[in-house]
């Protein structure tokens, strides 16, 4: 059978000027002349034999089977449009840009991103790093890592691993016996950074020594930066535990109160409402709960073979004290 259609370019001049009920606005659109889409409209109202739009001097309007005819035509248009699209990068490589904190980025995101790719080889990432304030439209990313308190709003906000925030240190200091209790801070330079999620005064009033001062305080910007400097035996730093569970297990460097004082935060993928229909990037959220399923876990294999007590849940009610000039993250 054969198809009986109507002149396509008259059907778009007609959906064009519908949708924008103006003969004016819809030649900018399609970049023609007012005259081009009045006579279109007319070709298509005379193939139809019925008036689309009732004219006047000062004014269009749809008329009912114009209205209806526009809805019809609108959905056949998208449908189209879309089919069009996929087909046509049927062969590209599928896209996906994460932004994430860099100390995230450099000592967890990197060393397991791998795995994702193996499931998806058919995925480009694109790598990013900030620790901005969230902006999708204009960064251009399709998640957004971010360790908060609280889900960020305006978009999919979905926690994917507990953050544990505890004193780290070379083991060098441990073994010089000097760092036996909360109490012998007092003989250690105090590591901060400005991106802290917790500053030193809230882990000092969380382990009952609020009134402390370390023996120096060394400043830094960047997390990485800070934990470097722990690293070479140059004081005590506050650090996420999953970022530093291999070195501890490696005996390069220690928890030396343990689990004593620890704080609690989420990291959440962020994700902006029109992303979440795309299939790679629920993937990637889903990815992304089950590699901090498993951190968690070897967060939990430590703590038993330490004898560390993981805290049940993070504190509550209670705002760390934000670094000045910062961001809180990693």
């Amino acid at each position: 059978m054969t198809r009986k259609l109507p002149p396509l370019n008259a059907v778009r001049a007609f959906e064009a000027a519908a949708r924008h009920v103006s003969f004016t606005k819809a030649a900018e659109e399609l970049h023609v002349t007012h005259g081009a889409v009045s006579r279109q409209v007319a070709l298509l109202e005379s193939w139809l034999g019925s008036a689309l739009f009732r004219r006047s001097a000062s004014q269009l309007a749809l008329t009912d089977a114009g209205r209806s005819y526009a809805a019809e035509v609108t959905s056949m248009l998208d449908r189209l449009a879309v089919a069009s699209m996929q087909f046509a990068q049927r062969d590209a490589p599928t896209s996906l840009g994460v932004n994430a904190p860099p100390t995230f980025t450099m000592r967890w995101l990197i060393a397991r991103i791998s795995s994702f790719q193996r499931q998806r080889s058919e995925v480009e990432i694109r790598l990013t790093t900030s620790l901005a304030p969230v902006n999708f439209q204009e960064n251009g990313y399709d998640i957004a890592i971010r360790g908060a308190h609280a889900p960020l709003a305006g978009c999919k906000s979905e926690p994917f691993m507990t953050e544990v925030v505890v004193p780290v240190c070379h083991t060098d200091l441990l073994e010089q016996g000097r760092l036996k209790a909360p109490e012998d801070l007092r003989h250690h330079t105090l590591i901060r950074y400005a991106t802290e999620p917790y500053s030193w005064p809230d882990c000092l009033e969380a382990m009952g020594v609020a009134d402390l001062q370390g023996a120096n305080t060394l400043h830094f910007e960047q997390m990485y930066f800070a934990l470097q400097a722990a690293a070479e035996g140059l004081g005590v730093v506050l650090v996420p535990l999953f970022l530093v569970v291999d070195d501890i297990v490696a005996g390069r460097l220690c928890a030396p109160f343990g689990l004593r004082g620890a704080m609690q935060r989420q990291y959440y993928s962020n994700v902006s409402l029109l992303a979440t229909r795309q299939p790679v990037v629920r993937a990637f959220c889903d990815w992304l709960v089950r590699e901090g399923r498993d951190t968690e876990d070897s967060i939990a294999s430590l703590a038993a073979s330490m004898g560390w007590e993981l805290p049940q849940q993070a504190p509550s009610g209670k705002k760390p004290r934000r670094a000045k000039g910062g961001a809180s993250g990693a």
